[in-house]
């Protein structure tokens, strides 16, 4: 019997190989062959920086980020709340997105740990922070204001690849106004293959950037900070800080390592596949957000809401359905999967009638678009 505070019946369901997790690609499970690099790796302690696994991915990631150097955390939420305390100190300020996951789903972090204050601007369509809007928000040299220090992007946001060209944009701009910039990585690989590049040639446009292991790539666990010699000195003593200090590492840095080296061309494939649902789904009357890389935002009717829960569920999908309602495919949802889903929302929809309309916004500034 479920005690109180205990995680739904669905949640335990979601742990068996037969539920379609259509929530995040956070929900990817380590394939055999990952598993067997995990077991197969030399460890040692990366606080005295001997795990020789952890040093081979962050050279690694080095070496693809065009960047001097880079060091392993446990969690994208604290690479990114490491790299903000690297970048500004108390009382100092960084601009970014209003729906950016580093200001509005990481618990406020920088502000709580680093008394560092978020300035949040509306992003365009396409994801990108309007340069010109930025320019008005960055703060004079006067003792009323905080010192406007950083500029931090997302790339993608809510599965939209940023322009080349804008990055180039705002890496000249962040020059000009002598501000830092940061790029939030966690599906940075899902715009190098969106855009048919490489890490290094969309990093080139950035001071830092943060990579997170443990999405579509499929490790259990892990992110990466990129960035400077020196930058990557101040960010390892906030690691062991804010407790990101781990010892053998290994295990975890031969997941990421095989992710890298194996899992980075068949994001392709998920991106396809959201492509390909997104179009089933056009066909039998949902209205689909345009799709870039691996996710879809949907529209479902208010009056539809819950019935379409409980249905996916009831039929092992789960979904955070909502009015707008994402969907991520990734390598535990392939094409098989997909097709089920499509069928199961077909047969919903031949039992319910059309509601009303939500209000109309943007599809992608939903609520259940947290990672």
């Amino acid at each position: 019997m479920l005690q109180a505070g205990s995680p739904p019946a669905w949640h335990f369901a979601a742990q068996e190989h037969n539920v379609i997790d259509l929530r995040s690609d956070t929900v990817t499970r380590p394939s055999a062959a990952m598993l067997q690099a995990m077991m197969a790796a030399e460890t040692g302690d990366d606080v005295y920086r001997d795990d020789p696994t952890v040093n081979a991915l962050e050279a690694e990631a080095a070496r693809l980020s065009g960047k001097a150097a880079a060091l392993f955390l446990p969690t994208g939420t604290q690479a990114n709340l490491v790299a903000l305390l690297s970048h500004c100190q108390r009382g100092e300020e960084y601009i970014v997105g209003q729906q950016a996951h580093n200001y509005k789903y990481e618990a406020g972090g920088a502000a709580v740990l680093g008394s560092i204050q978020p300035q949040p601007i509306l992003a365009a369509a396409d994801g990108s922070l309007p340069l010109d809007v930025v320019a008005d928000f960055i703060k004079p040299d006067d003792i009323h204001f905080a010192p406007t220090r950083l500029l931090s992007l997302e790339n993608t946001h809510h599965g939209k690849v940023l322009p080349a060209g804008y990055l180039e944009q705002a890496w000249h701009f962040t020059r000009k106004h002598k501000l830092a910039l940061h790029i939030d990585g966690a599906r940075i690989f899902n715009a190098v293959v969106a855009q048919q590049t490489t890490l290094e040639n969309l990093a080139r446009y950035c001071d830092t950037l943060t990579i997170c292991l443990s999405k579509g790539l499929g490790a259990p666990v892990g992110s990466l900070l990129c960035g400077d010699t020196d930058y990557i000195e101040r960010a390892r003593r906030w690691r062991k800080m804010t407790g990101g200090g781990m010892r053998q590492a290994g295990v975890l840095a031969a997941a990421g390592l095989y992710a890298l080296h194996h899992n980075v061309a068949r994001l392709q494939t998920d991106h396809e596949n959201a492509a390909w649902l997104g179009e089933a789904l056009q066909k039998i009357g949902i209205e689909v957000a345009e799709q870039q890389t691996n996710m879809l935002f949907v529209r479902v009717p208010a009056d539809q809401v819950d019935a379409l829960g409980q249905w996916m569920r009831s039929n092992d999908v789960l979904m955070s359905v909502g009015p707008v309602t994402r969907i991520v495919t990734h390598l535990d949802a392939e094409r098989p999967a997909l097709e089920k889903v499509l069928s199961h929302w077909r047969a919903f929809l031949a039992q319910h009638r059309p509601g009303a309309s939500v209000t109309p916004s943007s599809l992608a500034a939903s609520p259940y678009a947290s990672r």
